[in-house]
């Protein structure tokens, strides 16, 4: 007698639920908290265009070549608001606590961040827009470097894949510049105003760093606060030094005066917003988003300066938005590493308790974006 033997494949399969279509694959991909993360990218983006806008008129129409005075107007915004209000709280939160802590790494912060500004406004007069938009994506690198090794932060093949797109969009954008011949700001030592915007680039990296650190680890305020007291200091030791000749050429009056309140506004909302988005997210998504404040500079352009248009600028707007949200669907994870908590912190005397060791440390899934994925386990926070 001949028996039949049933396998599993000959069993016709039962499915209680039909496949997801494309809407419902495209909307579970774009939660809100995708939609909210990219939305905050773009806002410090605009306001990086606004800053842009501004610094050109100054330059262009009014000869007001001052990138001292204006990130020192930034830092006196800041000390008023932010330093004050260390100055008036209580406990280890209070201004003259932070300082005996660890006011030299704050004094080296400010300094970075000060040059980092100063390098890059300075480049502008010595080489392209096109080299600018450029070489200023070097602090992708820096970021990404500094967050593997200092921050312990581990990326997945999506990551690289999601930045690589966003440098390509790049790409897209300085081609067009080329193509419509805007090589404003085209000076003799062009390569010396390269090598400045590689500077500040790398300056900006590690001043982003740092700050993930600090507001994910200690206080926004406490960030700005020392920002603002530091750097009013060495801006205006600064100032005096090397920029007090062109403030005396100048040619005063209200709407150059409106400009630089616009101005130190506009960098004054960038400095407090941008806390707040890096403790949502990361350094290095906040760097990816920034990558598009050069195209709404451009769209402004063909109003304001009348621009030619390319169609290689909506590639490339769509192409780093595209790598953004790559970048920013999945989660990234930190290697466990208690020690990497304590390098900006001061235990005030206090012995530091050591955990057990439980062999093989768990990563903690964190920065940048969406909270744990499906199947990942809850992150395990390190105080």
């Amino acid at each position: 007698m001949m028996s039949v033997v049933s396998t599993v494949e000959s069993v016709p399969r039962v499915t209680g639920t039909p496949a997801p279509s494309l809407y419902q694959r495209t909307r579970r991909l774009l939660t809100r908290d995708l939609l909210v993360t990219l939305a905050l990218g773009q806002v410090l983006s605009l306001l990086i265009c606004a800053i842009s806008l501004t610094s050109k008129y100054l330059a262009e129409d009014f000869h007001a070549n001052t990138p001292v005075f204006q990130s020192f107007l930034n830092y006196i915004l800041l000390f008023l608001v932010y330093t004050t209000t260390l100055a008036v709280r209580q406990g280890d939160g209070n201004l003259l606590a932070i300082l005996k802590q660890r006011w030299w790494k704050y004094m080296i912060l400010g300094l970075i961040d000060i040059e980092a500004n100063y390098l890059v406004l300075k480049a502008y007069q010595y080489t392209t827009l096109s080299s600018v938009q450029l070489l200023d994506c070097f602090g992708i690198p820096v970021v990404l470097l500094l967050s593997w090794f200092f921050l312990l932060v581990r990326y997945k093949a999506v990551h690289f894949v999601g930045a690589g797109l966003c440098l390509l969009g790049v790409g897209c954008m300085v081609g067009a510049d080329i193509l419509l011949g805007r090589q404003q700001g085209l000076g003799e030592q062009k390569l010396f105003g390269d090598l400045l915007v590689v500077g500040g680039a790398t300056l900006y990296g590690i001043s982003n760093v740092c700050q993930e650190f600090i507001v994910k680890n200690l206080s926004r305020v406490e960030f700005l606060g020392m920002m603002g007291l530091f750097g009013s200091f060495f801006s205006g030791i600064q100032l005096a030094i090397m920029e007090h000749k062109e403030l005396l050429k100048v040619p005063w009056d209200w709407q150059i005066g409106l400009l630089y309140i616009c101005f130190s506004a506009f960098m004054f909302c960038l400095y407090s917003f941008m806390p707040v988005v890096l403790k949502r997210t990361s350094a290095t998504s906040v760097n990816l988003s920034l990558l598009t404040a050069d195209m709404y500079s451009f769209f402004c352009g063909l109003f304001l300066f009348h621009y030619k248009f390319s169609g290689l600028y909506l590639l490339s707007f769509f192409v780093i938005i595209l790598g953004l949200v790559l970048y920013a669907t999945t989660s990234t994870y930190v290697a466990q590493d208690p020690r990497v908590y304590k390098q900006f912190r001061n235990t005030g005397g206090q012995p530091a308790t050591d955990r057990p060791s439980l062999g093989v440390p768990e990563p903690s899934v964190t920065y940048s974006s969406l909270g744990p994925e499906a199947g990942d386990d809850l992150p395990v926070h390190v105080a």
